[in-house]
């Protein structure tokens, strides 16, 4: 997904690294010293041979230009993905053309790099996946019916248990711990409806949080109830709102609006794991439609999704929304390699954030935070907390605390110096969660997260 001469920065591949250790690891071998036989090609290719414990080093390969993201090849025992290997090759190849010199690639790493165009060429040829054969239409719809009465009978359960809540009162719910919750989202998960599980776990976590744990829980069993009730008289909604209420409830959803052509700026990046799966989300500023749009992906546990767009590239490509009131949208065909840009997104006042939030609970209620950028406001602290502060007003956004308790928070602290910068970042009920950064002289982008 590169061209030859357009190299990331060393930040942007230390973002696709899993996890701490694999990005303190592939930061030390992104150095000469290990590595023999490196080179890259004009077509994004990087390989070489890196010493390890063993007699034989280790067979690197990365290929940049793979339609959804960088893939890695490796023969180091590492169950890591990218492994240290990959990532030090990276590094290597980000600082200059005479690490890792235009030519020719050796066999062993020109075989999986043919592999892989041939992949990508089907993958082009059938985007859909479907193969060559026949589709089963009314298989899917049978199959769609027998989901959405189960869904239905779980709903129609939860709403039981929220009545017996409040009859007994907010207070029994801290006295019967988390396993009422757990079982409560068990017995969702078995009605195939993940959306309303997760926010009960949600539930789960609410009582004896803090001073004002019932009100919170009140808001949230407000919420689930709202949820329960759209997706039972579904029939009833606007079409916009009911598909809204199947993706919050967990019904997986497809592209279904017309193809936008843009050049689309990597605003963010980042993963969030839990036990059995792990979603990285990525944020996509258009330049000219002026959208922001969100691209996911998803890898077992453990182990990072394959689609990966470092932050501070742009790619001139063709994404289609998914229905419903969000931003999500799948990435479609790419008609050049993504470049380098300094380009940035368009801002805003934190009162004119908080507005944005507000316009978009009144299409999806269930919101829990909109993609925003802001434009000249500064880090200031506030008590034991964190705001942004705009620099010509005497507003604030408050920073959520899990931006606070993050190592983000001192590169913003770093990089505003006490100056304006211009961040983006996610705005909701909890407050600002601060994602990448720029400063007002021309400089890179700065990832927090």
């Amino acid at each position: 997904m590169t061209q030859q001469g357009v190299r990331w920065t060393a930040d942007q591949v230390l973002a696709l690294a899993p996890d701490s250790t694999s990005r303190k690891a592939g930061s030390k071998l992104g150095t000469v010293d290990p590595w023999s036989g490196t080179g890259s090609s004009r077509e994004g290719a990087v390989w070489g041979l890196c010493e390890g414990s063993g007699g034989t080093p280790y067979r690197t390969v990365v290929d940049t230009a793979d339609g959804t993201g960088p893939a890695y090849r490796c023969s180091c025992p590492s169950r890591k993905f990218p492994c240290k290997h990959a990532l030090g090759l990276l590094l290597l190849w980000s600082g200059g053309e005479g690490a890792t010199p235009a030519g020719r690639a050796p066999d062993w790493a020109e075989q999986w790099i043919a592999g892989r165009r041939r992949t990508q060429e089907k993958r082009e040829a059938d985007p859909t996946g479907s193969g060559s054969g026949p589709a089963d239409p009314e298989g899917a719809r049978r199959r769609a019916e027998r989901r959405a009465e189960r869904i239905t009978s779980g709903a129609t359960e939860l709403e039981e248990r929220l009545a017996d809540l409040l009859r007994s009162g907010l207070a029994t719910a801290e006295q019967s711990g988390y396993t009422l919750w757990e079982e409560t989202a068990a017995r969702m998960v078995d009605a195939q409806a993940p959306g309303l599980a997760s926010r009960v776990r949600e539930l789960g976590a609410i009582p004896g949080s803090g001073p004002s744990w019932p009100v919170r829980l009140l808001e949230e069993c407000a919420l689930l109830h709202l949820l329960d009730r759209g997706w039972l008289h579904r029939e009833r909604l606007p079409e916009t709102l009911a598909a809204t209420v199947r993706a919050r409830v967990g019904l997986p959803t497809s592209p279904t609006g017309p193809p936008v052509r843009d050049h689309w700026l990597v605003l963010a990046q980042y993963d969030t794991p839990d036990p059995k799966l792990t979603t990285r989300r990525i944020w996509l500023h258009g330049t000219a439609s002026g959208r922001t749009a969100l691209l996911l992906s998803y890898g077992a546990a453990g182990r990072a999704p394959e689609l990966t767009l470092p932050v501070g590239l742009a790619l001139d490509a063709e994404v289609s929304a998914h229905p419903g009131a969000g931003q999500r949208v799948s990435l479609g065909e790419q008609f050049a390699p993504p470049v380098l840009t300094g380009t940035r997104p368009p801002g805003m006042t934190t009162a004119e954030a908080t507005a944005r939030y507000g316009e978009t609970l009144r299409h999806d209620p269930w919101q829990d935070s909109v993609p925003v950028t802001l434009d000249n406001v500064i880090p200031t602290p506030d008590g034991d907390a964190w705001q942004l502060a705009d620099a010509e007003g005497d507003r604030a956004l408050p920073l959520t605390s899990a931006a606070v308790s993050r190592p983000g928070l001192w590169r913003l602290v770093a990089l505003s110096g006490g100056a304006p910068v211009k961040v983006f970042g996610e705005c909701g009920h909890r407050g600002f969660t601060p994602l990448t950064a720029w400063p007002t002289t021309p400089g890179e982008a700065v990832r927090l997260c």
